[in-house]
């Protein structure tokens, strides 16, 4: 999930944004249709929706007036361009969380993951490529402060890149790591960058000896299980001497806010969790970290979790 940025909309607009969607009026508007009319036929509904939904649409600035027609602007381009996970934004994700949020009743009755939407993965990473630049550089700032002469960096589990990218600016040597899936969608963008890309499984990683390693969301979606693994994962990355740095909210010690979201994605995941400092601390001194510190991120709703790999 992006670092606890939120989509900056509300329910009601989530909600219609979503049903827009969901009944084909965006793609209606975004393919061949311009009037109402059209618009209730392409989608194949009735003509008093689509008037409302469109003069929505209108008043939320997705769609203007040209002539006798309705254009697309720039703020429904998110719908559109999925090449560039820059180009995305927070709201295709926003309403794909929208989607399981309304299956939330029957996901917690079976205990199963649900379907997730077809455009899952570029949406979550553009709404990932979203996070506010202050998170991100708060973030990295609190890692370089916590190693201060490391020179090789592993962002593992990377997401966006957008940490992959600030490390960068800073002069750093970044590889980045994350599965197939992602990689391909962000190769473009962060080869051109000077990043080193590794596609593979972040609870084991085929690359080792950095001075540094970061995880941005570093267990949200995750169950303890594979939480651990990819804390006893970074260990092994490390250099004897380096330093891993875990950015999360955590249980406890975050804002309310922070810990409902993580909740509630949570839930409608059927995967994840929320884990506290003392299930966090107990994870790194079982991967045979000799020390550990946990620090909240300033001016965001993070905490930090500092571990040293031992000299050997």
């Amino acid at each position: 999930m992006p670092t606890r940025d939120r989509s900056r909309f509300s329910v009601e607009s989530l909600a219609l944004l979503w049903a827009a969607r969901e009944s084909g009026v965006i793609d209606a508007l975004t393919t061949s249709a311009g009037t109402v009319e059209a618009v209730a036929e392409t989608a194949a509904i009735d003509r008093r929706a689509a008037r409302i939904t469109v003069d929505a649409l209108e008043s939320m600035d997705f769609i203007k007036r040209v002539g006798d027609e309705f254009e697309i602007t720039n703020r429904a381009l998110g719908f559109l361009a999925k090449r560039d996970v820059r180009s995305i934004g927070r709201l295709p994700n926003a309403l794909d969380r929208f989607s399981l949020y309304t299956d939330l009743p029957e996901t917690m009755q079976t205990g199963a993951p649900p379907a997730l939407p077809t455009e899952w993965t570029r949406n979550r990473l553009g709404a990932h490529d979203a996070t506010d630049d202050a998170v991100v550089r708060a973030c990295v700032t609190a890692a370089v402060r916590a190693e201060p002469d490391a020179t090789r960096v592993l962002d593992l589990a990377g997401a966006s890149g957008v940490f992959t990218r600030e490390f960068l600016a800073r002069g750093y040597e970044v590889t980045f790591l994350d599965t197939p899936k992602t990689v391909e969608v962000v190769r473009p963008l962060l080869s051109r960058a000077g990043a080193e890309l590794v596609a593979g499984d972040p609870t084991d990683p085929p690359v080792e000896n950095f001075d540094l390693v970061f995880v941005g969301d570093a267990f949200a979606g995750r169950d303890a299980d594979e939480a651990a693994e990819v804390v006893a994962a970074t260990h092994d990355a490390l250099e004897p001497g380096g330093t891993a740095v875990f950015v999360d909210a955590l249980h406890g010690r975050c804002s309310t806010a922070a810990t409902t979201q993580a909740a509630v994605d949570a839930l409608a995941l059927g995967r994840g969790d929320l884990h506290d400092e003392s299930t966090v601390r107990s994870w790194v001194e079982s991967a045979g970290f000799a020390r550990q510190t946990v620090q909240d991120v300033p001016g965001t709703d993070l905490q930090a979790v500092v571990a040293e790999r031992a000299v050997d």
